[in-house]
């Protein structure tokens, strides 16, 4: 599906997107006739601190606004760019600020919601998709958090090692599949269903509680890190209660 078919599917009352490069702002008109604020990086291009910045300042006027509508952030980028201008004034940072941004979104009562419908990988990809409190994937999607070679190059281990771990273990593999496995994506949406309903769906879902633990467990992909997570918490609380009791 190109960005215009999603975006007609989405939004069949209207919407008004403005486009600045392989950048994408705007409003649309929900069925029920509330607002959604849409923002997006497009045309599977890196993103560097030029863009991670206007983002994130999308994203701050929007919490600024003082009203709580949801906010879709539509995903389709390569990795982030990784050219000596943008390592040297601090791409990391921005990276961070853009996530942080999206993270305040979301602690502040506005809904956050990912579209991943094409690509995106790493610093990206954590920056923006693994941001949004509920990530959703269009088929044909494909995500990774780091690819088999570059993570070679880092661990030091053979690409065949790796390959091997990738088969057995969702974690080590990129791709949409592996994703859902671990709980990052929340669900695969249908592209032969309308998808107005589908995204309906997800905005009556529950907000405030990271599912991704949760989920890995069910699909058997990140099977004990939804109890380490709780158990750490048990930890703190009870350290906490101790300090004061």
């Amino acid at each position: 599906m190109t960005l215009d078919d999603i975006l007609a599917g989405l939004f069949p009352n209207g919407r008004k997107i403005e486009t600045t490069g392989v950048l994408i702002a705007g409003q649309a008109t929900l069925p029920n006739a509330g607002p959604i604020h849409l923002i997006g990086v497009t045309q599977g291009q890196p993103l560097g601190v030029d863009e991670a910045i206007v983002l994130a300042g999308h994203v701050i006027e929007i919490v600024k606004s003082g009203h709580r509508a949801p906010i879709l952030l539509l995903v389709d980028s390569a990795s982030q760019r990784m050219s000596k201008r943008d390592e040297l004034l601090g791409l990391s940072e921005y990276l961070s600020h853009l996530a942080k941004a999206l993270l305040l979104a979301e602690a502040e009562g506005h809904r956050t919601i990912g579209l991943l419908y094409g690509g995106s990988a790493a610093g990206a990809f954590i920056a923006t998709a693994l941001a949004t409190g509920t990530l959703v994937a269009l088929p044909g999607a494909h995500p990774a958090v780091m690819d088999l070679p570059s993570m070679a190059r880092v661990t030091k281990l053979p690409i065949d090692v790796l390959k091997a771990k990738a088969e057995a273990t969702p974690v080590f593999a990129p791709g949409l599949d592996n994703m859902v496995l671990t709980g990052g994506v929340h669900v695969v949406w249908d592209e032969t269903a309308p998808l107005a309903p589908q995204l309906a769906e997800v905005l009556r879902r529950p907000q405030g509680q990271d599912e991704r633990g949760r989920l890995g467990a069910e699909h058997g992909g990140r099977r004990k890190a939804a109890e380490l997570a709780e158990r750490v918490a048990f930890a703190a609380a009870s350290h906490q209660g101790a300090r004061h009791g």
